[in-house]
């Protein structure tokens, strides 16, 4: 199948509630547009200078999501454009983000990034760090950027059973951040499932998954 049918075959899998970011690390330009002809308005990059490159290529009523680790001194390259920050797992990050934001007169929307995986490798967020995050003082300084949900990536195992355990933990810590009111209003998205294991994370409660490989294929341009 072409691209734009990859697409449309995963989008008809999707309840309306959950939200497509399409991965579109690594590959051209003419890939993105075949998706985003067909009908694609949101895509994630993991790295600044080759999303901000594809931010001026292509039409603007794209929303670049930025789903990779996020250095301090990159984050001034995306402020102006980036609709949504998937990994913050740091105040320091948050300030830095607000920083950027102020400069361009804007709100810029995050995802907090939890760990749930049973790997070293994973960057995130216990429980206990993101309730001291978000009661902090420092915290309720940031008048520039809005914390609308929170992401976590699984452990990459073939055990589905601990993967299951892994989604139903940021699920439960999402309920638990909504249900005690810590900050003013609530969250909305759950940002969990891959390519591999979306479909088990949209039964675990994700209402945004991160699909790559099925739409575009295993084909590496870089």
């Amino acid at each position: 199948m072409s691209i734009a049918q990859n697409l449309l075959q995963i989008k008809s899998q999707l309840p309306n509630h959950v939200t497509l970011v399409a991965v579109s690390k690594t590959k051209p330009v003419a890939d993105l547009m075949e998706v985003y002809n067909a009908g694609q308005r949101i895509f994630g990059e993991n790295k600044i200078q080759e999303m901000t490159e594809k931010w001026e290529q292509m039409p603007k009523d794209i929303q670049w999501h930025m789903i990779g680790h996020v250095q301090t001194n990159k984050v001034k390259f995306m402020a102006e454009y980036v609709s949504l920050i998937h990994g913050v797992d740091s105040l320091k990050l948050l300030q830095e983000i607000n920083k950027q934001a102020l400069k361009h007169h804007r709100i810029i929307d995050c995802l907090l990034q939890i760990y749930i995986a049973d790997e070293e490798t994973k960057f995130g967020l216990d429980e206990t760090e993101l309730e001291e995050l978000l009661t902090s003082n420092e915290f309720k300084e940031l008048q520039n950027i809005r914390i609308v949900g929170l992401m976590g990536m699984a452990t990459f195992t073939d055990n589905q059973n601990q993967i299951k355990e892994e989604f139903q933990h940021l699920k439960q810590i999402f309920d638990n951040i909504n249900s005690l009111s810590i900050i003013n209003y609530p969250l909305s998205i759950i940002s969990m499932g891959m390519s591999g294991d979306y479909k088990l994370a949209m039964d675990c409660g994700s209402t945004m998954v991160r699909i790559g490989s099925s739409i575009f294929g295993n084909r590496n341009y870089n």
